[in-house]
């Protein structure tokens, strides 16, 4: 295992895992506005309606744990969590797509952190070329591949339509990007070693409208 800071890095985490961190992040920076610096896993477990025991499991693989009949003090968890997920750290990206959903996202970033930094938006509609997102400038996308010469940029984020997705994952590729979060709905076929998380917007609203559904039957 590697070691960053104080706390020791477990890279093989099961996903679901992953996912339910930043909630545990929210939740504690809610409760460090409330002033508790002590909190047990049992309380943690009551607040979010989860089985305590899997919030001990799931913060351990920050590397921190918790003391017997005191918990976590709230300031150290807190630090471990956005230690172990890269929040607390810049790391850039690029954004192709600067429609609606390549806008919103651009625009959240305005107001929360989450790590990530959008430093060029890029796109092919005239229209939306020299415009800007708050302070994030859209770009003709042809530049992306001079632009992505001169910085060393990993990160990705895909929010083209779904029939031109493959081509753009691999100029990305291509451009030396590492890590593709892909907003559409189009299966990437790209090589083994570029890491791709997919949020698609229509399997999350089949999901919710499905058990929408049935908990009115």
């Amino acid at each position: 295992m590697n070691e960053t800071g104080k706390y020791k890095m477990n890279r093989k985490v099961p996903e679901p895992t992953l996912k339910r961190l930043p909630g545990y992040l929210y939740y504690l920076d809610k409760v460090k506005e409330q002033g508790i610096i002590n909190i047990s896993a049992p309380m943690i477990g009551k607040d979010l309606k989860c089985d305590p025991t899997q919030v001990v499991k799931d913060l351990a693989v920050t590397g921190i744990k918790g003391k017997p009949r005191v918990g976590y003090n709230t300031y150290e968890l807190i630090h471990a969590l956005e230690d172990y997920l890269g929040f607390n750290r810049t790391n850039e990206a690029f954004i192709v797509g600067a429609g609606n959903l390549g806008s919103a996202l651009m625009a959240y970033q305005e107001h929360q952190s989450l790590g990530l930094k959008i430093i060029a938006a890029f796109d092919v509609d005239e229209k939306k070329i020299g415009t800007h997102v708050g302070r994030i400038h859209i770009l003709e996308y042809n530049k992306l591949f001079s632009l992505s010469n001169r910085l060393d940029v990993k990160i990705g984020i895909l929010t083209t339509p779904n029939s031109v997705a493959q081509d753009v994952a691999e100029d990305l590729v291509n451009c030396g990007i590492k890590a593709i979060w892909n907003f559409t709905s189009a299966i990437l076929h790209l090589p083994d070693d570029i890491i791709v998380q997919s949020t698609s917007m229509s399997s999350y609203a089949a999901v919710l409208l499905r058990r929408l559904n049935d908990s009115e039957k």
